[in-house]
Formats: structure tokens, sequence, C-alpha cells
């Protein structure tokens, strides 16, 4: 008797998922709540267990596959006495030569490279970030040494297994140089001279995959943004010193209390929080003919990770301390990084902020996340000369971008915000103020 895996219910407003990878393959012994595979929406990359404990039977839908919710897309077979692989062992002699040449059919490897031997109990379901840096290099699972919770495989211990081959391959000893040949005859005159190339070997060679379900998803609502909303961007320059100067005055005492580095977003969210109040417009959103005003306040980071660009929400700011936020923040970077954000991490969101300042940028105009009316960009901070008091000094700054809906924030209230966030980072004193 063997047990349905099915698709579990997915997020609301999602219609099907791509099945990206399968962790085991028939034949395998299974244990409950093990990852069997991994599902791809348009959003997050869904794990799905093992039901049950049991032998992997036939999978119905390969990699690449279309699946909705519900669906099955494989079968888990009652496990065989016996011990480890003792399932299927003990059902071809049972079942004669029928059963063994049936038995005989079933792959031998386990996921990436690894023998069917080494798979098992001790075999962790690898993450998104992991498998993909994995299947890059070629690499076989079952050599790397995995320092996660009950041995899983994590990204950094990857990371570290290239180094070891690095350092190997540099102190490999150098290939012995070929015996030197007599000069060769200088070529005739009349020789034609030799064809240019376009590289060592003249190729040019391209590459063409799908694009996954993320960035489609990425493409389509920035395509979305810029032909259904009227966006607009203004911008202005904030003084960094205050904000870097209250920072390093206090981030050791910061980290030590709290446990968490103290960063600048924090600051920013809180002066975006407190901006937002000031202006509910910016807050809003359009839903047909309607103005919708948030009386909350969730605010997006935008958070670059190997799948993609990808917006976390952090939950009524106004009522989190910086610690709170910078504590999120970091927890969202490492859900980004191992792919585990989940669709509450992701839902919902009445205003976005995004940081290309990390990746380098000094100036950009971002795009709106609809339905949200506003999104806020920071940028590299630079030293440049300014005038202060009649007087040429060098200073910290940074350009902000506010990119906005003008059909439903004008022009006025744009600029006003953009202006009370510089306000308030010039003289941090106002963010616990309020004023």
């Amino acid at each position: 008797m063997s047990t349905e895996v099915k698709i579990p219910q997915l997020p609301e407003s999602v219609s099907d998922a791509t099945i990206v990878s399968w962790h085991k393959q028939p034949g395998d012994e299974v244990k409950r709540d093990e990852i069997l595979v991994d599902i791809e929406t348009d959003k997050v990359v869904l794990e799905v267990p093992a039901p049950e404990d049991g032998v992997m039977g036939e999978i119905i839908e390969q990699e690449g596959a279309i699946v909705t919710a519900g669906q099955v897309i494989a079968h888990l077979e009652k496990a065989g006495k016996g011990g480890k692989g003792g399932g299927k062992k003990k059902a071809a002699k049972d079942n004669g030569d029928k059963d063994t040449a049936k038995a005989a059919k079933q792959p031998d490897t386990v996921g990436a490279g690894r023998d069917a031997t080494d798979a098992g109990d001790d075999d962790p379901a690898l993450s998104p970030a992991v498998r993909r840096l994995v299947n890059e290099h070629g690499l076989d699972p079952a050599e790397i040494e995995g320092t996660g919770k009950g041995g899983r495989l994590l990204k950094e211990d990857v990371l570290k297994y290239l180094e070891t081959l690095e350092a190997e391959a540099a102190q490999a000893p150098a290939p012995a140089a070929p015996p030197p040949t007599t000069k060769a005859a200088p070529a005739p005159a009349s020789a034609p001279p030799p064809a240019p190339s376009t590289g060592p070997s003249g190729a040019r060679p391209e590459k063409r995959v799908p694009m996954t379900r993320l960035r489609a998803r990425i493409a389509e609502r920035l395509v979305e943004a810029q032909q259904n909303a009227a966006m607009l961007t203004t911008f202005n320059e904030v003084n960094m010193k205050p904000v870097m100067d209250l920072r390093a005055q206090y981030k050791d005492r910061f980290e030590k209390r709290h446990g968490v580095r103290l960063g600048f977003m924090s600051f920013f969210v809180k002066a975006a929080t407190e901006a937002l109040k000031r202006f509910p417009e910016v807050n809003a959103s359009i839903d047909g003919k309607d103005i919708v005003y948030h009386g909350y306040f969730d605010i997006g980071i935008a958070v670059s990770a190997p799948r993609g660009l990808v917006v976390p929400i952090l939950r009524d700011t106004d009522t989190l301390t910086m610690s709170d936020v910078e504590r999120t923040i970091n927890d969202f970077g490492k859900k980004a990084e191992a792919g585990s954000l989940g669709m509450e991490d992701l839902t919902g969101g009445t205003f976005t902020i995004s940081n290309g300042g990390v990746f380098g940028s000094l100036l950009s105009t971002p795009i709106i996340n609809p339905p949200q009316s506003a999104i806020l960009g920071m940028h590299r901070i630079q030293e440049r000369p300014m005038a202060e008091n009649g007087q040429v000094v060098i200073r910290p700054m940074m350009y902000l971008a506010l990119s906005y809906d003008h059909r439903i924030v004008d022009g006025r209230e744009a600029v006003q915000f953009l202006v009370t966030i510089k306000d308030m980072l010039e003289d941090p004193a106002r963010l616990l103020l309020e004023v």
C-alpha cells in the first residue's frame, strides 16, 4: 500500500508552482518530515516533506513540471523489514526474478552524485543556495562535511571546501616544461597572415536558460509599475555625519546590550515611519477608483538574494525599537541567502526602502513596488565638499531618491516627505523626540 505525496496548499494569489529538484529517487529510504522535493512559486521556494517513513516509489511529476495545490506528484511505499534498504531487497527476494529485474532498474544514485549507500538517515536536504553552488562546481555533497544542525550542509561549508580545493591546486607542482626544439625554418615570404581570432579558439559561446518563476514575476511587476502608475522621482541629499558620529559613539554598547550590530537601516526605517505619519498619502494605495489609507506602517526592505530581488516586510514599524529593526533585517538577510523566506515574510507592505548603496550606486531612480505609492532609494555615502556657514567643509553625503505615484501623491507632499527624512537624519535627536 502506498501513500500519495501531494503539493501542499499554495499561498494566497499563487495558482501553481514549478518542481525545482527532487532530493530522493525511487528506491531511496526516507524518514517522516525529510525533504523530498523543492517547488518554486513566483514568490518563494517551498519544501515538501515526507508524510511518513517509507521507501520512495514512483515519481509522477519530474523536475520542471507545473503543478497545482493538492496534485499528486509521487508515491511513498511502505518500508520493508531488514534495516536500511531492506524494503527493496526483501521485495526482490520474495517476488522472484520478475521483481528482481524491476528492482535492478532503480537508479543507483541519490541527489547530485551521491552513492545510494551514502544516502539515508544522515543525508540532509540541500537548500537552494547550497544546491546551486554544488551544481555550478560539479561537487559531490557526500565529500563535504556539513556543520549545520544534524549534519546539514550549509553554504559556508561549500565555500570553505572550494577554498580548500583552490589552495591544493595552487600548491600542486607545475607541469614540466616541454623539451627544447630545433629552431623552425622561416616561413616563405608568400605565406598568408593568420586569420584574426575572437578568442583562444575563435568561439563565441552563448548560454540560454529559462527565467525562474521569481525572475519572471519580478519582470512582470516592474513593467506593471511603469505602465500603470504615474511615476515620478524627486531627489535630495543628506549629511550622514550626525548619524555616523552617533553610531560610532554607541555601536559597541548597542551590540553588547542587544546582541546585534547598529547599522544605518534602523535610522532610515524610523525616519521613514515618522514621515509616513505626517504624510499619510505616501502610506496609501489605489484600489480601482478608491484611495486606501493604511493606519499601520509595514515597510518592505529590498534584499538581494541568490534567486533575485525579494522584499520582506517589517511589520508595525511604529512599535519597533531600533534593535528590533536591526535584528529583523539581519534575520531576513539570512533567510534570503538560504532561500527560506516564507509567504508571511513577503506579503503586504505599505512602503519600501531600497539600499543600492551597498553595491556602490551613487544615484538611481527606484521603481515603485505596486500597489504601494512610493519607494525610498538609499545610495552610497561619499565625501564631498559642502558649503557650511560660508566655509567649504568635507562631509559624508548620501543622495536620497523618492519615486512616487503622482496619481495619489502631489509633488509638494513628495518633496516635504523627503525633506522630513533628511532633517531627522541630520539631527537624530528628532527621531527620539518625534519633532
